[in-house]
């Protein structure tokens, strides 16, 4: 993932650093010379996380941080976040990927969530997929209510998953077979076809899934 040009990691803390150096700093009723000095701190803590995962930041990594979660509203209100729901926060500067909705998808669902099935074929560009919905599976079960294009299914924890475009995500030939029955069978083959040339399904798993599948 990509920083920001001209962005460097520790800015918050030299903004916090020229804050405090200034003249009109001890003029700063405490509390507020307290919010900089923290509140500074936190945004650099989110950054060095956010910027290598499509710039979000959500409210279960604050707790694993140390973050209140309140802190994460502040900033949305002036500005440094931009609140996305479901707990879920992005840098108000950021640069767009193709991959960002997926992303923000899994993100929503939760811990232990990944991308599923077609969504995984769409994101790796092996065959033309339905673009108004997004799966996401979870072995766990969501509460929460989740916008319309997100489609939650609950399945077990698999063996094994990958990471595409920064995307936690069923392996694309496990993805190909979860589609049996719901995409056409010409598309999955030129699916497996294209994944195996682009090096995301191997030998072995080619013959595994030309078996599972009758072909």
């Amino acid at each position: 993932m990509r920083r920001l040009a001209g962005h460097l990691p520790r800015a918050p803390h030299a903004l916090v650093q020229r804050l405090t150096d200034s003249d009109d700093f001890p003029k700063l009723p405490k509390r507020y010379r307290k919010w900089y000095s923290f509140g500074m701190t936190y945004y650099d803590d989110i950054y060095e996380q956010a910027v290598d995962n499509h710039y979000l930041f959500t409210t279960a990594n604050a707790a694993a941080a140390g973050i209140p979660s309140v802190e994460l509203a502040k900033l949305a209100s002036r500005g440094r976040l931009e609140s996305l729901g479901n707990g879920v926060y992005r840098l108000a500067r950021y640069v767009p990927a193709e991959s960002d909705p997926y992303a923000v998808a899994v993100a929503r669902a939760g811990e232990g969530a990944y991308l599923y099935g077609e969504s995984v074929i769409a994101l790796l560009g092996l065959a033309p997929t339905n673009p108004d919905r997004v799966f996401v599976a979870t072995p766990r079960r969501v509460r929460k209510k989740l916008p319309g294009p997100l489609v939650l299914k609950r399945v077990p924890a698999p063996a094994r998953l990958a990471v595409y475009e920064g995307v936690p995500s069923q392996r694309a030939a496990d993805a190909i077979a979860s589609c049996k029955g719901s995409v056409m069978p010409e598309r999955l083959r030129d699916a497996m076809r294209r994944g195996r040339e682009k090096g995301y399904i191997t030998a072995s798993e080619e013959e595994a899934l030309k078996e599972e599948m009758g072909w």
